[in-house]
């Protein structure tokens, strides 16, 4: 039975297996919107009381539910608003759009209770996290700048390589292996300033949601986690701006009616102007690094039943010295989608997305300039089917096409002796179709399961070396050690002819079993299939990596999950636990020869071989979700480790073959945030780090050759870094507003590193001059770092 005869045969089983729950029945729909704004809000609970049953609204605000007919009480709850209890009569299919108000209005005609963050027991969902902009803005951080990614690093399971390093890592996969979305667009550098600030304006974001594990199906392409980010539609209701001014960059922010409650806008902005101080040192005046970002979006109501939506970001990076070497890189995405509801139950979204990731580098003394990068195109359509309270049916394609240019060399000067290069350019084609259900068999058991059908096209126009036995790597007997080969010859493809195809089915199951009411079981297993390969030779990515296709040499990368999670409420809901344990598995993870040249190497299969990883470990997790008080303690207890066994019994391998650290273990990671609001005018934070130190191989030896100290070096990673810690703290002032201005605003007081704890962000080693020996050398990015920012909204 072939791949696509599984597939049809899941398809129809699970469409028969819906058709059960027919019954005479009503539904409820709808739009749940932000009172002041209209703004959409996601995962808003729609509640039952009576029936013990509810659903939640998608990305574009909108739920259904299928219910016996009746006189019911509804709960409608969302973090940071006011929750509200109505009574509705379903004796028809009925449509009800609700506003909340924030938890700082007060409401007449309705009964209001209090919303809290506490653990869903009951959904098949786990290893994933959310974080409201909210929570995210009263974290103290580096330079008082808010930081999304920098928040995600408090949560479980996820750590980066350290201080400056951008990306993340999760559950001890690569930073690479985040599919990173926003507005559904592919980010493929998260990072400003070299990993120092995030890409994401936290003024322009609506919603954050992190998965680890048990991944649903729409979602492909990554091995490890799925970071997805959806900004903010704009007020359709009244003209609003916000923004801040801080220590290094400020930022601001408008939205406002194209027509009043119909149509929106949005646009926001972020620059920063720590380099303006250079210019005041004679030595350091032809010096400059910073960035700026735009964030945009147009929302438009045509109908009831048609909403559309133009979202765009683009942001640069850049950094000079001297103005003889200039680099500028940054993300470019533009997405347009149409929301269509067919009928009550049956919701889709179709959406056409351009990303671009630019890397740029003018070097004017020696004359050239050299451009890389990556860009998709992708169109996707989900259908999502609310069959009934029971039973959901998600479905839908999605096809990428990607264009890899991994660099052209531009002459800037004549008669440099640079002539014009184009190292060969890559495409490749993404197609792919998902299903995937939500059910729930009992009151105790809910169940999440789905299927993912991918398949990946290397494409022409290219030329590709041929080489013998198809081994581009040789092992030498003799030296013990792993060598380019020389190719036999060169096969050229024409522009779309297929070089190298693959097709794989991905499943994804979960289920959780309700103990009680307040504590529940739940179980994971997802297999996710990663085309796309990462070429660096840091543990943190950096702007000049190159993205490459999965070929004939590069194989995919294959991971396969499985966790196990034990979750409880306590005190009617005021506190949360939760604890999981997962193992994962990947396949054909690229691992370096020793000695691999890596920087615009169009035969980079030479220089790599197809390892494996795994990760293993426990992830801990208590939070307290309501009062003046609130915040978690979180720690992760994991190993991550890669393997490159030889190929073949005469060769010993990468490492000797044996299992290393990755450059992403951390044995362990334990991180406290809180926050307390003492009265309307203040607030603190607190955040506290700890984890183990990253991974690092030192010489074990050294030898002299021609009489220079030479060191040699062991195992890979057998080495640490110092144990990394530091200390954050916050204060936030918000001055009384008068009631006849509109202008609100907060000060916020941080302090980065309380305790100036010298973290080191490496240790290289150097011959000592007057003494001849090799030294090892710490480097330090912060020690203390006070910041004072100032916000503001009308």
């Amino acid at each position: 039975m072939n791949m696509k005869m599984v597939y049809l045969l899941t398809l129809l089983f699970l469409l028969f297996f819906s058709s059960i729950y027919s019954q005479e029945t009503h539904t409820l729909s709808g739009i749940v919107t932000d009172s002041k704004s209209n703004e959409t809000l996601i995962g808003v609970n729609i509640y039952f009381p009576e029936l013990e049953t509810g659903t939640t609204t998608n990305e574009y605000g909108f739920y259904s539910i299928t219910i016996p007919k009746g006189n019911y009480k509804v709960q409608v709850s969302f973090l940071s608003f006011q929750t509200i209890t109505v009574n509705v009569n379903l004796n028809k299919n009925y449509k009800s759009n609700f506003k909340l108000f924030s938890s700082e209005e007060q409401l007449q005609e309705v009964v209001i209770t209090t919303d809290r963050k506490a653990t869903n027991i009951r959904k098949a969902e786990m290893s994933i996290n959310k974080l409201s902009i909210a929570t995210i803005k009263k974290m103290p951080v580096v330079l008082g700048e808010v930081d999304v990614l920098k928040s995600i690093l408090l949560l479980p399971g996820v750590t980066n390589a350290g201080e400056g390093a951008s990306g993340f890592n999760v559950r001890g996969g690569g930073a690479d292996q985040n599919l990173i979305l926003l507005d559904e667009a592919t980010i493929f550098n998260s990072s400003h300033v070299f990993g120092f600030f995030s890409v994401f304006n936290p003024d322009a974001i609506k919603d954050l949601k992190l998965y680890k594990g048990g991944i649903p199906a729409r979602y492909g392409g990554r091995a490890s986690s799925v970071l997805d980010i959806y900004q903010k539609d704009g007020s359709s209701t009244g003209f609003h701006m916000n923004g801040g001014i801080g220590l290094i960059s400020s930022r601001l922010l408008a939205e406002g009616p194209i027509v009043k409650d119909k149509g929106s806008f949005l646009i926001g902005g972020r620059a920063s102007y720590a380099h303006l101080f250079l210019k005041l040192s004679e030595e350091q005046k032809n010096n400059a690094a910073y960035f700026y970002d735009l964030n945009t979006k147009l929302s438009y109501k045509l109908n009831p039943n048609n909403n559309l939506f133009l979202s765009g970001y683009f942001g640069r990076d850049v950094f000079s010295l001297d103005k003889s070497f200039t680099n500028t890189y940054g993300n470019s995405i533009l997405n347009l989608r149409w929301n269509h509801l067919f009928n009550d139950k049956l919701f889709s979204n179709l959406s056409v997305i351009f990303s671009d990731y630019y890397f740029g580098l003018d070097l004017d003394l020696a004359g050239f300039k050299w451009d890389s990068g990556i860009k998709n195109y992708n169109i996707k359509y989900d259908f999502k089917n609310y069959i009934s309270d029971k039973f959901k049916l998600n479905f839908g394609v999605n096809s990428i096409y990607y264009d890899f240019n991994p660099g052209t060399v531009n002459p800037t000067k004549p008669n440099s002796g640079i002539n014009f290069n184009q190292l060969d350019k890559k495409y490749a084609f993404e197609p792919a179709i998902y299903i995937e259900a939500e059910q729930e068999i009992s009151k105790k058991v809910s169940l999440y399961y789905g299927l993912r059908y991918s398949l990946f096209y290397r494409l022409g126009k290219s030329t590709t070396n041929i080489y013998a036995n198809d081994e581009p790597v040789t092992f030498n007997q003799e030296l013990q050690i792993y060598e380019k080969a020389t190719p036999i010859g060169t096969k050229f493809y024409d522009k779309n002819k297929v070089i190298q195809n693959y097709n794989y089915l991905e499943p994804r199951f979960s289920i959780a079993y309700g103990i009680d009411k307040n504590q529940s079981l739940k179980v994971s297993y997802n297999r996710m299939v990663q085309y796309l390969q990462l070429v660096s030779n840091t543990s943190s990515p950096t702007p000049l990596d190159i993205w490459m296709p999965s070929d004939n040499f590069i194989k995919p990368q294959i991971a396969d999950q499985v966790a196990l999670g034990y979750f409880r409420n306590f005190d009617e809901e005021m506190y949360s636990f939760e604890a999981e344990t997962f193992y994962k598995k990947i396949q054909n993870r690229m691992d370096y020869i020793d000695g691999a040249d890596l920087i615009a190497n169009e035969a980079i299969e030479q220089v790599i071989l197809n390892g494996q990883m795994r990760s293993y470990g426990l992830e801990l997790m208590f939070r307290k979700n309501e009062g003046r008080f609130t915040g978690w303690i979180s720690y992760t207890l994991s190993k991550s480790e890669q393997q490159t066994p030889g190929r073949n019994s005469s060769e010993i391998g990468i490492n000797n073959g044996k299992w290393y650290s990755s450059a992403y273990d951390k044995l362990h990671n334990l991180a406290v945030t809180s926050s307390y609001n003492l009265n309307k005018k203040w607030s603190f934070g607190a955040n506290f780090i700890l984890q183990s130190g990253q991974p690092v191989t030192y010489p074990n030896g050294q030898y002299t050759y021609q009489d220079i100290l030479v060191p040699s070096y062991g195992l890979r990673n057998e080495n640490r870094l110092p144990i990394y810690n530091h200390l954050d703290l916050s204060a936030t002032l918000t001055p009384h507003k008068n009631d006849n201005r509109k202008w609100n605003s907060e000060w916020v007081f941080s302090i980065y590193n309380v305790y100036n704890r010298k973290n080191a962000a490496s240790i290289s080693f150097q011959q000592n001059a007057d003494t001849g020996n090799n030294e090892a050398l710490r480097t330090s990015i912060f020690g203390i770092v006070p910041a004072v920012s100032y916000n503001f909204k009308f």
